[in-house]
């Protein structure tokens, strides 16, 4: 590894960047207070590289605030590393003083890329895994927002319907359809059962019989008229055309999810591994930048998933295995339901999850067990561009 003659540590800030450069004994070179602006940062790359054109960059934030510089270093040719936010504030205790500034903060990262062999460097995702990042960002988002909703939705019914709550599937639209107008236990029995499977179908419901069927019985089980009841049924009205509305939404999002997902030169052959549809494999590029020689192994791609056991040992206690404490939560979460995923249609994960439940691995164990073999293979299908 050649060892560069400059380091140029940047604090990331939303507005502005702090950046520090120090040379092989820790003297600082340059310090600087620069606005996050096209102009003003070119002029900072020019006077760093004016110092000495052998010099490695060191962050501490890879997205947000830092896009801008992040790629405009790499348009540059310059090269950059990443440091966790973490890392940098633990390492900050081990330097004189306890104050914190922006500039002790950069000169924190600098010194710190400056004795470090371990960092490893960071470059901009391509265009399709940019585009599926923000997506599936997105996506996450609203299926919160949905969620939140239906408990919502939940909780208002409990206060005056109780017997329709338990009846109900928020997750299907023909329930979600029968509350944007059918909420109260009074209105239900005077419609009927038939007029309201009438009203279903009228509205495209799938089996508008069970439907109404549900909703006439809780609505026979309560003859009760709870206070509160006609505003709690408008807020119920409201909050579940919210929700239809986010489905929408999350349809049209996935429809765009798949198109650029299958434009991607890894697309295919995610797909082949069972268990990976077209919304976790984005996912998953999307988490990893859609560039596996970024992590130069298996092993350290699978300490980025957290599916990589580290040791917590101490006295006596030995082979005390758990997951690290940072990793990437999406790309566990894709791994994850994609090992579940596969458990229905692929013997060989269904065997070796049998496996390691034989070995006395509690569900969710194997399940990461699983994850974990099935990223080696996954690594060597895309090392190998075959499926």
């Amino acid at each position: 590894m050649v060892v560069p003659q400059i380091w140029a540590g940047v604090d990331i800030g939303k507005e502005h960047h702090h950046c520090v450069v120090i040379n092989d004994i820790g003297e600082r070179l340059l310090s600087r207070r620069v606005q996050n602006d096209e102009t003003e940062l070119l002029a900072l790359i020019a006077d760093v590289t004016a110092i000495d054109t052998d010099v490695l960059w060191a962050i501490d934030l890879n997205s947000g605030g830092a896009a801008l510089l992040i790629g405009l270093l790499v348009n540059h040719a310059q090269e950059l590393v990443y440091i966790t936010g973490l890392k940098v504030h633990r390492a900050a205790g081990t330097y004189r003083g306890e104050g914190k500034t922006d500039a002790k903060d950069a000169f924190v990262i600098a010194d710190q890329a400056r004795v470090r062999r371990d960092l490893g460097p960071l470059r901009a995702g391509d265009e399709i895994a940019v585009d599926l990042r923000t997506l599936t960002n997105r996506r996450t988002d609203l299926v919160c927002d949905r969620t939140r909703a239906i408990n919502r939705i939940r909780h208002q019914l409990l206060e005056y319907f109780p017997a329709l709550e338990r009846s109900l599937d928020l997750s299907r639209k023909g329930h979600l359809v029968l509350l944007t107008e059918h909420q109260t236990p009074d209105g239900i029995r005077r419609l009927g059962k038939q007029r309201l499977i009438r009203w279903l179908r009228h509205r495209k419901v799938r089996k508008a019989e069970s439907v109404a069927h549900a909703a006439v019985e809780a609505a026979s089980a309560q003859h009760t008229t709870l206070p509160g009841q006609k505003l709690a049924a408008a807020m119920v009205e409201r909050l579940t055309k919210g929700v239809i509305a986010l489905n929408t939404e999350i349809d049209e999002l996935d429809a765009m999810i798949e198109e650029r997902f299958r434009r991607h030169r890894h697309a295919e052959v995610i797909l082949t591994l069972p268990g990976f549809g077209p919304t976790l494999a984005a996912e998953f590029l999307a988490a990893t930048g859609g560039e596996m020689t970024a992590f130069g192994s298996v092993d350290r791609l699978a300490g980025y998933a957290g599916l990589a056991p580290v040791p917590r040992d101490s006295g006596r206690i030995r082979g005390n295995l758990r997951r690290p404490r940072r990793y990437h939560r999406g790309l566990l979460r894709a791994c994850y339901l994609a090992a579940s995923a596969s458990l229905p249609s692929c013997p060989i994960s269904k065997a070796y999850y049998r496996r390691k439940r034989a070995e006395g691995k509690r569900h969710e164990q194997a399940l990461l067990c699983l994850a974990r073999r099935r990223l080696n293979v996954l690594w060597a299908m895309l090392r190998d561009n075959a499926g």
